[in-house]
């Protein structure tokens, strides 16, 4: 109550105007809405004026316009500038002067689009760095808000070096140059690269004018091909062929260097203008040759991987850098003909000899096959000759058979020596490739490594027992199975074989044996070294006549097939039977494989 007192009417207050309803006191009702107009003038709808951050947080920024009047902008909108601070000017656009709160409300972003197209021009025509917020990624590059407009960024001009991830740079506020805008489309590109191009083009021609031969820098892996690796010195980009990596062999630089990697190397050679600049890495290190153990030498046994196939022979890595080759002939005892893969593939880990080694030309030569004894040098003790084995065929000749009995042991049977009995034109007729033999050592020839064998020497020579039956005079039965100009083949008991002719295949009536008739003949000559059996069908009628004449009754007809006095051909044995002779029996025993 002590201050209601203490308040005091107003002096001057005219009552006269209040009571007309006019309470504005000296100054009148017209002067205060023109002032009152004029400061609401100054604050438009849909205008761009300048305002200051008076506060800010995660989510909004506080703008003053002047006049007492704040507005609130999404920080959203100031995306591309990180660095705002409390005190900052910005543009502003007032989209409305009251919402329903009675708060103004102001846009950033609509700031800047209004004004942004000559903004951007100018930057051009300046050659300004601006900044921008890069939004996201896109087909070639990525999209960057620039005063508002959305900017093409290519991924050529984010960096001087290759862009591998794209999406590190999304969300980040970087410097840009505009480079090019299309008018007409209202597009605009932006670079980054064109910032930093300027410093790294000075940077390469300080490093260009310095380059020599045999240098080692510093580099990094800025991309990896098949046939080799950039490097980047620093603005100047280098090559290290895939061949200059390593002192071994490289499937693919990736063996050895890994992108972004940090390495030293070595200038091997550039053009005139320095622009393609050839680089080496295994240069830095000794070659392996130079470091090879000086203890090595022929006849000494070394492990290693297969790195290189070939028809004629395989190359081995013994060390990084250091190879000898197996030729094909040094893999194997045997002398057939055959391939490198036969024995090995690419990436087998072997053992093998040294067999001859050059440390000035970087030679080496290798085998395998002396990590097992030479067949050949105790060929006498296990084949003598005389000794039995089972061989596998490997080739044909006019001549005969090509044989091995082992790994590295080869013989020949000659294709006399296939069959006592049968005359064989061609040893496809006995036998085939691949098949197994059973074979007789009869020669050893250690000089040529080459074994003379026999197939038919596993049997009884059955013409001994031949030279007991087909004695000259006697008689046999025989079928004619083939008939050529100079005589006929007839098919004797036992599966072998005689010879007529033609005079000697003349019948009793006057015609003449064809083939496949079976007849008696009578051999007129057995000749055992030379397998041969003559045989004659008409003597045995001739001889009768003849006998007719010379002798009469019953005593010239027992005689009557006779020819001479062999002891074979007395009492009632005629012609030879199967099974008449105990001797004959024994053989058809013998000779159970051969042609009845």
């Amino acid at each position: 109550m002590e201050n209601l007192k203490n308040i005091q009417p107003v002096d001057d207050f005219n009552w006269e105007a209040y009571e007309q309803g006019e309470t504005y006191g000296d100054v009148s009702k017209d002067d205060l809405v023109k002032t009152y107009d004029e400061t609401l003038n100054t604050v438009k709808d849909k205008e761009v004026v300048m305002g200051t951050v008076t506060a800010m947080n995660k989510r909004e920024v506080v703008v003053n316009i002047g006049f007492k009047s704040d507005g609130i902008v999404p920080m959203s909108e100031f995306r591309y500038n990180p660095e705002l601070k409390i005190g900052d000017e910005v543009e502003v656009y007032i989209e409305s002067q009251e919402d329903k709160k009675g708060q103004l409300i102001l846009s950033h972003k609509k700031a800047r689009a209004t004004r942004s197209w000559d903004r951007v021009n100018e930057a051009l025509e300046k050659d300004e760095i601006i900044k921008g917020f890069i939004k996201c990624r896109t087909k070639g590059g990525m999209i960057v808000d620039v005063f508002g407009i959305e900017a093409f960024l290519p991924g050529s001009q984010i960096d001087v070096k290759p862009i591998r991830d794209y999406d590190v740079f999304v969300g980040k506020t970087m410097e840009f140059k505009i480079v090019k805008i299309n008018q007409e489309f209202k597009n605009v590109v932006v670079s980054h690269k064109a910032l930093i191009e300027a410093e790294l083009e000075q940077q390469k021609k300080d490093i260009i004018s310095k380059l020599e031969k045999g240098q080692v820098l510093e580099g990094t892996v800025k991309n990896i091909t098949s046939y080799g690796v950039f490097i980047d010195l620093g603005g100047v980009d280098g090559l290290i062929h895939i061949t200059d990596l390593s002192w071994g062999r490289v499937s693919h630089p990736e063996e050895i260097v890994q992108l972004d990697q940090k390495i030293n190397v070595v200038i091997l050679d550039f053009d005139d203008e320095k622009k393609r600049i050839a680089l080496g890495l295994k240069q830095l290190t000794p070659h392996p040759w130079d470091a090879l153990d000086a203890e090595l030498k022929v006849g000494d046994k070394v492990k290693g991987k297969v790195v290189v196939m070939a028809d004629y022979g395989a190359f081995i890595e013994i060390a990084p850098g250091v190879e000898g080759l197996i030729h094909v002939s040094e893999m194997s005892w045997t002398q057939h003909l055959r391939s490198a893969q036969d024995f090995m593939k690419v990436g087998d880990e072997i053992e093998a000899v040294i067999l001859t080694l050059d440390r000035d030309e970087r030679k080496m030569s290798l085998g395998i096959k002396q990590l097992k004894p030479d067949p050949w040098e105790d060929i006498e003790s296990r084949f003598p000759v005389g000794s039995k084995h089972t061989a596998k065929v490997r080739n044909f000749t006019n001549f005969g058979v090509f044989v091995e009995i082992e790994e590295g042991v080869d013989g020949l049977i000659h294709i006399s020596d296939l069959s006592w009995t049968k005359k064989i034109k061609h040893p496809s007729e006995f036998t085939q490739i691949g098949a197994d033999i059973e074979v007789q050592v009869l020669e050893i020839d250690k000089e040529n490594r080459r074994l003379s064998l026999g197939h038919k020497q596993l049997e009884e020579n059955p013409w001994d027992v031949f030279e007991t039956i087909f004695t000259v005079g006697s008689i046999h039965e025989g079928t004619i199975i083939e008939v050529l100009d100079k005589g006929a083949v007839i098919s004797l008991p036992y599966g072998v074989e005689g010879f007529a002719t033609p005079k000697h295949l003349v019948k009793e009536d006057g015609s003449q044996a064809v083939v496949d008739e079976k007849m008696d003949f009578k051999v007129i000559e057995f000749n055992k070294e030379a397998k041969r059996i003559i045989l004659s069908h008409s003597r045995i009628h001739e001889d009768e006549q003849k006998s007719k004449k010379d002798v009469s009754g019953e005593k010239k007809g027992k005689r009557s097939k006779k020819d001479d006095e062999s002891p074979m051909m007395t009492g009632s044995v005629e012609k030879t039977t199967l099974g008449d002779i105990e001797e004959l029996a024994a053989l058809k025993e013998k000779l159970s494989g051969g042609k009845e």
